[in-house]
């Protein structure tokens, strides 16, 4: 049942913290962790840590984002909505549709081509190396070579692609939201 009027002290700040968890988890995993990583692991321990953390991540994500939709959707009935809040009410939903792509579809893909493609670079003597950069050359002539790894990697590139995207949105989404929400901390 949709509520009008001022939300409580307690929603309010429960509202800004879920808000603000998701955009600093963003932030976290989108923008450093992975680099960071990256430069101080190898290539397969790297797919293997963010195997396990991307589930997780966007698990975490999707329910704050949901939490975060439902909030605002409960303090702001669609009959009373006007144009700033329907665009902000369309911004959560759409972050939790992109969030939920994740989850359902572009993370298990990308997991596992992932996994394929590590025990055919393994058979290769490929993965141990820090950095994509070291050995470029011997994993672009794998892919020239075989054709299930091909298949492989070409999956992989696809899927990882749209779930990078699908991510940004999300991210857009959380930060546009959330700037909103700053310039009217009296309401949410």
């Amino acid at each position: 049942m949709a509520t009008e009027g001022d939300p409580a002290d307690f929603v309010k700040v429960l509202h800004l913290l879920v808000m603000a968890f998701s955009w600093g988890m963003q932030v976290w995993v989108s923008f450093i962790a992975g680099y960071v990583l990256l430069s101080k692991v190898s290539v397969h321990t790297f797919g293997l840590v963010q195997s396990k953390l991307f589930p997780t991540y966007f698990y975490c994500l999707l329910g704050s984002n949901t939490v975060s939709l439902a909030i605002y959707a409960v303090y702001h009935p669609r009959e009373l909505l006007n144009w700033h809040e329907t665009i902000q009410m369309a911004l959560f939903f759409v972050a939790v549709i992109m969030t939920g792509l994740n989850v359902q579809w572009f993370t298990p893909a990308v997991i596992e081509h992932l996994q394929v493609m590590r025990e055919i670079e393994q058979e290769h003597g490929l993965g141990g190396d820090i950095g994509f950069s070291t050995n470029r050359e011997r994993y672009i002539k794998l892919r020239e070579q075989d054709p299930k790894y091909k298949t492989h990697k070409n999956s992989f590139s696809r899927y990882h692609g749209l779930s990078t995207l699908s991510n940004l949105i999300s991210f857009a989404c959380t930060s546009i939201n959330l700037i909103y929400l700053a310039l009217h901390l009296a309401s949410i």
